[in-house]
């Protein structure tokens, strides 16, 4: 019934159009803010990672963090030194 063969238009992009759309594709400097406690590199509106400082005041314990990390590693080292040496 509709057997007719619809012909697809494909119209070729010009070089320059091409250019232009691509002109936006480029990679973008990363801009840093300067944290107010340590004085360390900070992307906007984020926390501090060397201090844990937003906005003047401590938002994370990292000094805490740490501590508990270094405490789970010596346990993992304390139950492998037990149990290893076959």
């Amino acid at each position: 019934m509709y057997n007719e063969i619809i012909m697809v238009v494909r119209m070729r992009s010009t070089r320059s159009h091409t250019a232009n759309r691509r002109s936006h594709f480029a990679l973008k400097e990363s801009a840093f803010s300067v944290c107010g406690q340590c004085g360390g590199a900070v992307f906007p509106h984020t926390v501090c990672r060397s201090c844990g400082h937003y906005r003047g005041r401590q938002v994370l314990n990292l000094e805490g963090k740490l501590a508990k990390k270094e405490r789970k590693r010596k346990e993992k080292e304390k139950v492998l030194g037990k149990g290893g040496g076959g």
